[in-house]
């Protein structure tokens, strides 16, 4: 590892959060002068974000706890325009209504993550569109496009790889990276901001933003971006074969939320401890070197800390006693996803549709043929089973690690 001498940067290396830094040594020398206010975006294309943003809110909470103000950036604004990066095609066009709603709604993950407030190091959350929408056509044009040149543009991955699959890219989403680029110099001017961070493939975007605001204010600012998250078989962090895996409370059940944790593969488990907790290193140590059927005690501690922090320690002490009754005794835990039935009976495919095991009838058809579906543990090879009600739910299984319940109503 770099030897830091700042807490800020030591704090990120030791947990892993640094790929790229425009300036290390300029950065690291001015955390050990002066709070840093750094910040962070977030587009507003749904009600909640998911686990794949979660590394990069972690890193504003990572801010804060060095003595640096988090800021974060709601894109109200970018979000009319959608970032091409990492996208084959262009994002549904959301109303002013809907963003404004979205935020509203990923802001109650940040409150559990950070220390809002008035104070130097407390975190702020603000709003691009405040004023991109102001910005008039012409004189972006003026005082912004000359920094830029489309020779330079058509270098950067977002446009590259998007031309490259001959997916079409539109103007309105080409100029996403200047918008971005703007804010930053905007956050420099009314917020004292010196530090952009993101992710590896938000870089170029970064770039442009330091250069941009250099050449126009002349101030001295850093980029810093994280490693491309994936888990250890290569897949996206965040993404599974049932979708996302969001964040607030009202998107994915706490049980669910806990169980994506549980089910982490042996060799993520310490480096999702270092990112994703607050475990002290040694402590961190000792779990990542626990071998065979005892890692599964390390990843509980990881699903109970994931979750105390995003969902609240109530909600991780349920899934967890839920998940304890399930598997360990065999029986119903009480924080299972439930389907309630008004019929005495229901058909087993049925069952599966409706606890979200299955996406349509002929997946849950194919999930029994595999010997995935199982009823009160006993694994069916019907499909035309039907599963009687009486005055007890009645337990159903997708493969070894999804569980549901079917209730008479």
């Amino acid at each position: 590892m770099t030897q830091y001498t700042s807490t800020l940067l030591r704090l990120l290396d030791e947990r892993g959060y640094i790929h790229q830094l425009t300036d290390a040594a300029g950065l690291d020398a001015l955390a050990n002068k002066q709070v840093i206010p750094g910040y962070i975006g977030f587009d507003a294309t749904a009600p909640s974000l998911h686990v794949g943003s979660l590394v990069q809110i972690m890193m504003l909470r990572r801010l804060q706890q060095a003595g640096h103000k988090p800021i974060v950036l709601m894109g109200g604004g970018t979000t009319k325009v959608g970032d091409p990066s990492g996208k084959d095609e262009s994002r549904r066009m959301l109303t002013s209504g809907d963003i404004t709603a979205n935020i509203a709604s990923i802001r109650t993950v940040f409150e559990k993550l950070l220390t809002f407030g008035d104070g130097p190091t407390d975190a702020v959350m603000v709003d691009n569109d405040d004023w991109l929408s102001a910005l008039g056509y012409v004189e972006l044009l003026r005082t912004v496009g000359p920094h830029f040149t489309i020779n330079r543009m058509m270098t950067f991955d977002s446009v590259k790889l998007r031309l490259e699959r001959e997916q079409p890219l539109t103007f309105l989403e080409f100029n996403y990276m200047i918008l971005q680029a703007y804010d930053f110099r905007e956050l420099a001017i009314t917020r004292g901001c010196r530090l952009q961070m993101g992710g590896s493939d938000q870089w170029g975007n970064i770039v442009n933003g330091i250069e941009l605001t250099r050449r126009m204010e002349g101030a001295e600012v850093f980029g810093l971006t994280t490693p491309l998250l994936t888990t250890a078989d290569g897949a996206k962090m965040g993404k599974t074969a049932a979708g996302a895996v969001w964040l607030n409370d009202d998107a994915l059940p706490a049980y669910d939320f806990w169980q994506f944790w549980r089910n982490t593969d042996d060799r993520d488990v310490g480096r999702f401890l270092r990112l994703f907790t607050d475990l002290p290193l040694d402590e961190i140590a000792q779990l990542e070197g626990l071998t065979g059927s005892e890692i599964n005690a390390a990843k509980v501690v990881l699903a109970n800390e994931v979750t105390r922090l995003v969902r609240g320690l109530e909600a991780a002490k349920a899934a967890e006693a839920t998940a304890t009754a399930t598997f360990a005794g065999g029986g119903v835990g009480q924080d299972l996803p439930v389907m309630e039935c008004a019929e005495s009976s229901i058909p087993i495919v049925d069952a599966l549709l409706g606890l979200g095991f299955a996406a349509s009838r002929g997946e849950a058809k194919r999930l029994i043929a595999g010997g995935g579906a199982r009823v009160e543990g006993v694994a069916v090879a019907d499909e035309t089973y039907v599963i009687l009600l009486k005055d007890k739910d009645i337990r159903i299984s997708s493969g070894k690690k999804k569980h549901g319940i079917i209730r008479a109503s």
